[in-house]
């Protein structure tokens, strides 16, 4: 059975999808996936062992230029990749407008998806040969090992959802690996970082645990920060740029993790290492950390500017 899925960002959301590749896997014997995903996370499927080929697609780089002559070329390219295949099933697990108009309604094979009442976004529903009700009230991987079992036909098992990622990314680490820890300072919001002031008490305070900490970054002034927090702490360490499979190698290495809400937290969780992942504004009830070892650290009044270093500590030291 070859089965198509459609979900193209964000991290998070690619990586909560994961764990319903791996109870179909184990529900129906040799079924294999192919999988559309944005350009940005196309290592994430190639990490799960069910899946047998990537599609890149580039919808938000696209739309800045969607009739160029370059980027209808790639638009038609991708076209013929999607269409190439005949599927038994397409899953598509975004529930989008845009996603399932330029993306699900071109593939071939009966198409599944959420219904009207449970789609993220209604409309993405009429796009669906089968619509399946998925309540809302649940954590996002649930929804989707949901999803997954309805349009595949078998019941969705009640044991913790497995990424099955992690053994493919424990292999080839540094011989440093369970000495150090990793500080995710970087996220999109404003409202989601922790204050520097912050970071640099918590490292201040861990002078003497014998643990070095690395700071990656993405984009040059993630690298800026990272660079400030360090400074004037030898045990801190900078890393260089890196590719994502790379950061989750470091990540899977890791004796544990400190983490604002972003997408390396999710990563984190997927590869069970230990994690405390900073909440402000967010509430990480049906979208936070889903794994083993993953601790909500949260400020009372929803300003990550109030939670102290001191709080983030207590959370370390009783693991």
């Amino acid at each position: 059975m070859r089965v198509l899925i459609v979900k193209t960002s964000s991290m998070g959301d690619v990586l909560h999808t994961l764990p319903a590749l791996t109870d179909a896997m184990q529900a129906i014997a040799g079924i294999r996936f192919d999988w559309v995903v944005e350009e940005g996370f196309a290592q994430i499927p190639s990490w799960h062992e069910a899946v047998d080929r990537v599609i890149p697609v580039a919808l938000r780089r696209w739309r800045k230029a969607w009739f160029s002559a370059p980027v209808k070329a790639e638009r038609r390219a991708f076209r013929e990749t999607l269409r190439a295949v005949h599927y038994d099933a397409v899953i598509d697990a975004q529930g989008l407008v845009k996603s399932a108009a330029l993306v699900t309604r071109l593939a071939h094979g009966l198409k599944h998806g959420m219904d009207w009442q449970t789609a993220r976004e209604p409309l993405a529903s009429l796009f669906y040969n089968r619509r399946h009700h998925i309540a809302k009230q649940q954590h996002a991987v649930e929804r989707t090992r949901e999803l997954f079992a309805k349009s595949l036909g078998y019941r969705k098992p009640q044991t913790q959802g497995d990424y099955a990622i992690a053994k493919h990314l424990a292999t080839n680490l540094n011989a440093d690996r369970g000495q150090y820890a990793v500080f995710l300072h970087a996220t999109t919001r404003d409202d989601k970082h922790w204050p520097e002031a912050n970071w640099r008490e918590l490292i201040s305070l861990l002078a003497e645990s014998g643990v070095r900490i690395k700071l990656p970054w993405g984009a040059p002034h993630e690298e800026a920060r990272a660079k400030r927090l360090a400074q004037g702490f030898d045990y801190v360490d900078v890393l260089p740029r890196m590719s994502l499979e790379e950061v989750a190698r470091v990540l899977a290495g890791a004796k544990y993790v400190v983490s604002v809400d972003t997408g390396l937290s999710h990563l984190t969780a997927a590869l069970d290492r230990p994690n405390i992942t900073l909440y402000g504004p967010t509430d990480p009830g049906l979208i936070g950390g889903y794994g083993k070892n993953q601790t909500e650290c949260r400020s009372a009044n929803k300003s990550l500017a109030s939670l102290p270093a001191s709080t983030v500590l207590d959370q370390l030291l009783s693991k």
